[in-house]
């Protein structure tokens, strides 16, 4: 069959309309969408990583929740990351250098957890340079994507955005149901040693950036002085400060996540398999979710679609209490059977519920800082949500439960679900509308209307 220039056309025309939700194919895109594929991907060693620190470690629920909340240190300083980005060019590149450099890093250090771990204090310091390699790409992808987000018309507000994570989903739907299989059939060491070979992809693509070399090599003293004063005025504004806070509050509650790992696996008996075909689930739900946003919700008000999404998933979250006390086998549910349907309503749910804060976040940021104010937007999410998990650990702690009892765990998710609420009356703090920050007001407060 001839493709004429017609039809090749037309072919384009319909493959950036309904695959790329009207984004230009460009060798850019492709890049940056490897980016967040790759972090889809990752997701192979999650439940690995799980079964090594509770198996092979020894670690208890509580040590688990905390190990992993240090993990993410380095998503809290993503401002660094962004800063240097934008202010510092390694090899004559601001993004080009940092997304190779990081992929090396991400590689050695999945290597090093399959060869060189063998103890809590060395598998932190593995993980944290795995953290590390993920959030600096991360940070470079988000500032193209906040750089093409600012460009976008109303009707396509959160396009990009949506096929980035979309992206990343197929990533972690790829991998999802093998990073179960993988562990019946091999060690996590082997699974460790595969997933180091996903990194690498992101160094390999790096020279995609369009960018032009810099011929310094060092920040000029006068960028890195204006550099800052943009973010502190940024910062000071309240359309900015507000909303910050309220995303932080609200993810910022504790997680009952690590305890519940281990009531599945010692209390209920579910083999790595099965979790992984959760997993595999799970992802295809998170698609679902996104396509649900991008459909449905995109221009629904920040508050209006913030309030019924936490107001949602908490009486959601609540259901967790049936398969915790079994009260589903007096329902004649099975305990598998109920986990893979909640884990699904669930994640459709909060990924319906996190969009909106991807989308807030980029319209927040103001031209000519923007790696630095998204990443540090990024971070104080990421902080809250190492609060989480060390306010899960705490409580996991003193409610007194272990990988063997899980008599208050009921308790423990329930507090966790609860607690989401405490934001509600906050609600005000979002902005008034789906709009992005005034150019022409960008250093005044309020220039997104908010009600302090």
């Amino acid at each position: 069959m001839l493709i004429f220039p017609g039809n090749a056309a037309r072919w384009k025309q319909s493959l950036t309309e309904k695959l790329l939700f009207g984004n230009e194919p460009t060798p850019e895109l492709v890049a940056i969408l490897l980016v967040y594929f790759v972090q889809g991907i990752l997701g192979l060693a999650r439940l690995g990583v799980s079964f090594f620190l509770k198996d092979e470690l020894g670690l208890s629920p509580a040590e688990m929740a905390a190990l992993t909340g240090l993990a993410a240190l380095p998503w809290v300083v993503k401002p660094l990351w962004g800063f240097m980005s934008d202010g510092l060019p390694l090899f004559g590149y601001r993004r080009r250098s940092y997304i190779f450099i990081s992929g090396i890093l991400g590689g050695a250090a999945w290597v090093s957890m399959a060869t060189l771990v063998d103890s809590g204090p060395k598998a932190a310091a593995a993980m944290l340079v795995s953290s590390l390699s993920v959030a600096v790409s991360d940070v470079i992808a988000d500032s193209l994507v906040v750089e093409r987000a600012r460009q976008e018309s109303q009707s396509n507000a959160g396009s990009l955005q949506s096929l980035c994570w979309g992206v990343s989903a197929v990533g972690s739907l790829l991998t999802a149901y093998f990073s179960g299989s993988l562990l019946e059939n091999f060690s996590t060491q082997t699974v460790f040693l595969i997933t180091a070979c996903f990194p690498p992809l992101v160094s390999a693509v790096a020279w995609l950036i369009a960018e032009e070399p810099i011929g310094r090599t060092a920040p000029s003293l006068a960028g890195v002085k204006g550099q800052l004063q943009q973010l502190r005025a940024a910062i000071g504004q309240k359309a900015i400060l507000f909303p910050t806070l309220f995303l932080f509050l609200w993810q910022a509650t504790p997680s009952s996540d690590s305890a519940f790992f281990f009531f599945t696996t010692n209390e209920l008996g579910f083999p790595p398999e099965f979790l992984g075909r959760v997993r595999l689930f799970t992802s295809i739900a998170s698609l679902v979710g996104i396509w649900l946003f991008q459909r449905f919700f995109k221009g629904v008000p920040f508050r209006r679609i913030f309030g019924w999404s936490m107001v949602i998933s908490a009486v959601l979250g609540m259901t967790t209490l049936l398969l915790v006390t079994h009260a589903n086998r007096s329902l004649g549910i099975d305990d598998r059977w109920f986990s893979l349907g909640d884990s699904i309503v669930l994640t459709v749910m909060g990924q319906i519920a996190y969009m909106p804060v991807l989308v807030l976040a980029a319209r927040l940021c103001p031209a000519g800082i923007e790696a630095t104010l998204f990443a540090l937007l990024m971070s104080v999410m990421n902080l809250a949500a190492i609060a989480s998990h060390e306010l899960g650990g705490l409580l996991t702690h003193f409610l007194g439960v272990t990988e063997t009892n899980f008599d208050n765990l009921w308790l423990l998710v329930t507090i966790s679900n609860l607690s989401t609420l405490l934001p509600l009356p906050l609600l005000r703090w979002l902005p008034a509308a789906n709009t992005p920050i005034d150019e022409n007001a960008k250093s005044e407060p309020g220039s997104i209307p908010v009600e302090a």
